[in-house]
């Protein structure tokens, strides 16, 4: 807990105590030339204090010496976020500092908890980057980014939802306990975003963070892509010259756009249907055909439809092997 700034009673008591139209008048005083310096400087003391009371002190260290998280956070995006990010640094320095551990495995190195970006945009501005440096076992490594995470309002559902699934392959524990407390969310939530996070990497990588897309549009995508034709559509998109070009948000409403679309088409395709019988009419058959089903049904008087079933039953692997050395022939052209 932050203590009391010492120095503040320096420049007198409170507006509305006794003497206090004095008391205004000194404090207007002490905002003017080298008084608002000096209390300037006595309010970092007291906030340096503060943070070397609760082992926060802030340190410049060089971004080469920093690698990243053992768990991934973010999905990389070099879109306007970042470019602004770039400018605001570069125009007024880095405001907050980040995290970071005594690498758990390299020594004299260190371990982001949190504040990728900023030590991102350090490295290419050739600066040091402003950290808190804190002993921290994993699991508290793990909790702190979470939480940081959650705070966030630039971080996205599905960078979150990733996140959340990485910390669930880690296995801390067996009721995803951990997760719960670092994401400080409830367990159906934390069951959508591990659905999400299921999804094919290669998707979601080419998707991206999509910053404006929320839990229900994202889960969406997950009851489409749990067709499994549908893969073959995603992977259709994501190979588009155009699909490259767009932005992250345009991206997901370009591939929810091609799903659907796919979907409408097989619910309005019916199923084309014809009928075939043996010159005696002792045999018919219905046969209907529909996407990747192709269904034939023999009826007849008698056991003959049920005996001529069977034959064709034992018959389908000769069938077929006839099948497929035509269909070669023909693609090599003889």
């Amino acid at each position: 807990m932050a203590r009391k700034n010492p120095f503040a009673t320096l420049m007198g008591g409170p507006v509305g105590s006794e003497g206090s139209e004095t008391n205004q008048a000194v404090r207007d005083y002490t905002m003017k030339g080298a008084s608002k310096s000096m209390l300037s400087s006595i309010t970092e003391m007291a906030a340096q204090a503060d943070r070397l009371v609760a082992g926060e002190a802030i340190v410049e260290i060089d971004p080469e010496l920093v690698d990243i998280s053992f768990v991934k956070d973010r999905l990389d995006d070099d879109g306007d976020e970042y470019s602004q990010l770039v400018e605001a640094i570069k125009e007024r320095g880095q405001d907050s500092p980040i995290l970071v551990r005594p690498h758990p495995s390299a020594a004299g190195r260190f371990m982001i908890v949190f504040g990728h970006r900023r030590v991102r945009v350090a490295r290419d501005l050739g600066r040091k980057v402003r950290a808190v440096v804190k002993n921290l076992a994993d699991i508290d490594h793990v909790i702190a980014q979470g939480q940081e995470n959650s705070a966030r309002a630039n971080l996205s559902f599905i960078e979150k939802a990733l996140y959340a699934g990485s910390l669930a392959a880690l296995r801390y524990d067996d009721d995803n306990s951990v997760i719960l407390t670092a994401l400080s969310i409830n367990r159906p939530t934390l069951s959508k975003m591990l659905s999400v996070a299921s999804l094919p990497p290669a998707i979601l990588e080419a998707i991206g963070p999509a910053k404006g897309i929320g839990r229900d549009r994202w889960y969406e995508l997950k009851q489409h892509l749990d067709r499994p034709s549908n893969h073959e559509i995603a992977s259709e998109v994501i190979s588009e010259a155009s699909f490259s070009e767009l932005s992250s948000d345009e991206r997901f409403d370009r591939m929810i756009e091609r799903l659907k679309a796919a979907q409408s088409r097989r619910v309005k395709a019916k199923p084309e249907k014809t009928t075939w019988q043996t010159e005696d009419k002792r045999l018919a058959a219905e046969i209907s055909s529909e996407d990747k089903r192709y269904s034939l049904a023999i009826k007849g008087k008698g056991p003959e439809a049920r005996e001529f079933g069977r034959y064709l039953t034992e018959k389908l692997g000769q069938l077929y092997q006839d099948f497929r050395k035509e269909s070669d022939a023909k693609k090599d052209g003889v």
